[in-house]
């Protein structure tokens, strides 16, 4: 599908690739039309990283007793608590899904707004991701 075509000054070369833009995540990505695999380089997703940070250290956090409820944390970031709950749930995926997400190795497909509608807790089920992720690259 893809042609080119050459201009009368015979200098300029147009190349027509059909393609379209999805937008996912709060991202643009890029589908061909024939369904061809086009994979960006990996690259961190620095809004996940952030809310995995957030989860693990509110956690820490709680189980110090830095703060004793999830609504004197909320409270204290100025945060909703149902956020808070959002993210802290976080700390509840599985250690390869973490691992692949800090690694860049999380499929494209995952975007935190997934993450954080909802997964199933139990770490078996989230094979998913670790099955689906990539080797990092060396």
């Amino acid at each position: 599908m893809t042609r080119a075509t050459i201009s009368a000054d015979s200098e300029t070369i147009t190349v027509h690739i059909p393609l379209t833009f999805r937008k996912r995540g709060g991202r643009k990505r890029v589908v061909t039309p024939d369904g061809a695999a086009w994979a960006p380089r990996p690259r961190v997703d620095n809004a996940m990283v952030k809310a995995l940070a957030r989860a693990f250290r509110w956690r820490t956090m709680l189980d110090t007793g830095v703060y004793t409820t999830i609504e004197d944390l909320a409270r204290a970031r100025r945060l909703a608590p149902s956020y808070v709950i959002g993210i802290l749930r976080l700390t509840l995926l599985a250690p390869e899904v973490v691992e692949a997400i800090l690694d860049r190795r999380q499929p494209v497909e995952l975007q935190l707004d997934d993450l954080l509608a909802g997964f199933s807790l139990e770490w078996g089920s989230q094979q998913r991701f670790a099955s689906s992720v990539s080797e990092p690259e060396r």
